[in-house]
């Protein structure tokens, strides 16, 4: 039972299928347009949306100024993996991203469970992104004198969450948009109506083509960078005009424990840069382009962000951010700037536009690596003969994602997305160590080997020690202590091993440092999103089991 459960594909096999193009007598060949700068591009447009304008306010609340440094944080953990990303990238050269490298070397149950979680990466993180979309452009027609229905700018349950902790709380409920919106029967009807007809023109662009999408996706990257260097230049004149740089005093007001309670918020922020190693087979030059355009972004992103931070931090003092969903246009309103708020707006729009049609882009190519490998129905691997894109699995990731932003609210989505982001981060990771040594062309990218066999040991050993005090609270208190405890004494546990294992084996450091780097941003997430997560695994293990396990490829042809 076990072995074909963790029967794996060889490079060599994937090679040859993408070198012949051909799946069951349909081609399945995609269109290769994209370049370095395409690929910097849509990181860059995946990765700079909803968290700079959103939830970026909420790490600024927990952690001051010194939020900066849970950016720095993030971008290395997310250096480490965009670093193994490009090396599987410059060996298996398809579409499918971690799910493609998972079943390489780690076989076909956990290549499941990796693509399963992509889905929340993607399709559920795009519902976020969605709804944010909403606000900002909402906001944006308001600036125009344009006023729709307020049941038609909100979800369902997010109204109903307001009303509900109003009604608690005895506070008037006259302003409510659940108390005054129309009724079908029993039932207030309430829509974000915005938020689903984005995702309907992002996925029609997505089904037309990749040169469409990549030229669309490059003109609002720009336009968003043009509008956010504005706003950075504008806000530091400000701080040093006005003479509000106390506000960056104290730096750390919760210390670090305060920063790293943002780290939800903050790696919801990141999350997109890998969408990347999606499009593969649309790149001109996979092997040598795809892991310079995840770098590339990667350090553009982290720059605007850092430089956002310290700017909203600066003009605000970061106390003010509770609660604030939209950091960026409240700190400018705050200084009685609303014509600045204006603009944020359009940048917010661009920007949440981006990031849909990169993650809407995404998603259907993960569908369509699993189709092909049997683990889902054949007709996700279908490719538009006209347009050379995943057809059925474009339409299908446009109603998983539609139809609840419709309806629900997004601050339930946010951990989920990014617990299951770092969970196919921790495997790409892990899985650079299963790879056998080659030797690569001159133009190839080559993960840069360092011995880790003291080096992670001497970090272990190091983070033991200014972690003992909790280390020790959590055993003495075993039994009385709350999962996120359970979870920081497990995630000693691995790194200890990790430590052994780099000392005995000789590891490569980068990839033993990205998996340990994500294995602890996992367990700063909330333990109620932990449960969920596990529901959601469960879910898709039952899917593999009732179609994936009997339907495999690799399985029949054993």
């Amino acid at each position: 039972m076990s072995q074909p459960l963790f029967r794996k594909k060889s490079i060599e096999t994937i090679q040859k299928e993408y070198d012949r193009g051909q799946e069951d007598g349909q081609p399945m060949n995609l269109k290769k347009v994209l370049t370095v700068r395409d690929l910097t591009f849509m990181g860059v447009a995946a990765v700079i949306g909803a968290g700079i304008f959103s939830t970026i306010g909420k790490a600024a609340f927990e952690g001051g100024p010194g939020v900066i440094f849970l950016f720095l944080i993030t971008a290395v953990t997310c250096g480490f993996t965009a670093l193994c990303y490009a090396e599987f990238a410059s060996r298996v050269p398809v579409s499918g991203s971690a799910y493609t490298y998972s079943y390489v070397t780690f076989g076909e149950l956990i290549a499941w469970v990796i693509g399963w979680a992509l889905i929340l990466e993607y399709a559920i993180g795009n519902i976020v992104v969605a709804i944010s979309w909403s606000a900002y452009f909402n906001n944006l027609l308001i600036g125009m004198h344009i006023h729709l229905p307020d049941w038609l700018t909100i979800g369902y349950q997010t109204a109903k969450i307001k009303y509900d902790s109003a009604v608690a709380a005895g506070l008037p409920l006259d302003d409510l948009v659940y108390s005054h919106a129309p009724a079908l029967g029993p039932l207030k009807f309430i829509i974000n109506l915005p938020a689903f007809l984005i995702v309907v023109i992002i996925t029609i662009l997505a089904y037309i083509g990749i040169s469409e999408s990549k030229k669309s996706a490059n003109f609002m990257v720009g336009l968003k960078l043009v509008l956010l260097a504005f706003i950075v230049i504008f806000g530091f004149y400000l701080i040093v005009s006005d003479g509000t740089t106390d506000n960056w005093s104290p730096f750390l007001p919760n210390g670090m424990e305060g920063v790293l309670r943002g780290v939800s918020s903050v790696f919801f922020a990141y999350i997109g840069f890998d969408a990347i190693s999606t499009t593969a087979e649309e790149c001109k030059n996979p092997r040598r382009d795809m892991p310079k355009g995840m770098l590339y972004s990667l350090l553009i992103c982290t720059v605007i962000y850092i430089l956002v931070a310290l700017v909203i931090t600066g003009l605000v003092n970061y106390k003010e951010f509770e609660g604030v969903a939209d950091p960026l246009a409240y700190v400018f309103n705050k200084i009685n700037m609303p014509k600045v708020g204006l603009i944020i707006a359009v940048s917010a729009v661009a920007a949440s536009t981006s990031v849909l049609l990169v993650f809407q882009i995404g998603q259907p190519r993960i569908w369509m690596s699993m189709s092909r490998d049997g683990l889902l129905p054949k007709r996700f691997a279908k490719v538009s003969k006209r347009y050379k894109t995943p057809a059925f699995a474009t339409l299908i990731t446009g109603l998983l994602v539609g139809i609840p932003t419709l309806f629900i609210d997004d601050l339930l989505m946010t951990d989920l997305t990014s617990i299951g982001t770092l969970f196919a981060f921790v495997l790409v990771c892990s899985g650079v160590l299963a790879l056998p040594k080659i030797n690569k062309a001159k133009d190839q990218f080559k993960l840069p080997y360092i011995n880790a066999r003291y080096l992670i040991p001497l970090f272990v050993t190091i983070f033991i020690y200014f972690f003992r005090s909790r280390l020790m609270a959590a055993f003495e208190n075993l039994s009385t202590e709350s999962y996120e405890e359970i979870l920081f004494i497990l995630f000693i546990v691995v790194a200890v091993i990790a430590a052994v294992l780099s000392f005995v084996k000789r590891y490569s450091l980068i990839p033993v440092l990205g998996t340990l780097c994500c294995l602890y941003l996992m367990i700063t997430i909330p333990a109620k999103s932990w449960l969920v997560f596990f529901g959601w695994m469960a879910m898709g293990l039952l899917v593999y089991f009732a179609y994936g396990y009997r339907h495999s490829r690799l399985r029949k042809n054993a």
